[in-house]
């Protein structure tokens, strides 16, 4: 199995980008690409090679279905496993994101210590599975 190492967050809110950026870096060991739109993860992605994206359900412009439509369009990226974050977490909505391709949704806010063990988790299901 390979360690996660890789992760491409997109998040528009700067506050949470921020402490999620330097949880995943300085206490998960990852190393992480942030983006802050849509439109900059599809501009972005693909060189970075992320092995995880982390993708926020509600962003201005192109928002996360959207985004993951397009990621989907990149033969790179068209399989890597992306969670979905939101602040509002329902069963029905699980299961919207999941139809639409993501492997999980995770609720804002997080715990920042854990996120990266949480990330980590899923991360060894998937690859377990």
């Amino acid at each position: 199995m390979t360690e996660l190492e890789r992760v491409l967050y997109v998040e528009d809110d700067e506050d949470i980008r921020v402490v999620a950026q330097v949880a995943l870096e300085m206490v998960g060991g990852l190393t992480v690409k942030v983006c802050s739109s849509g439109d900059q993860a599809l501009a972005e992605a693909q060189a970075f090679a992320p092995q995880l994206i982390l993708l926020d359900v509600m962003m201005p412009g192109l928002d996360g279905p959207m985004t993951l439509a397009g990621l989907r369009q990149i033969p790179a990226l068209a399989e890597t496993p992306v969670l979905f974050m939101t602040a509002k977490v329902q069963p029905s909505e699980v299961e919207h994101y999941k139809s639409l391709g993501a492997v999980n949704v995770l609720s804002k806010p997080f715990d920042p210590m854990s996120l990266a063990d949480q990330l980590k988790s899923i991360w060894s299901g998937l690859n377990d599975g």
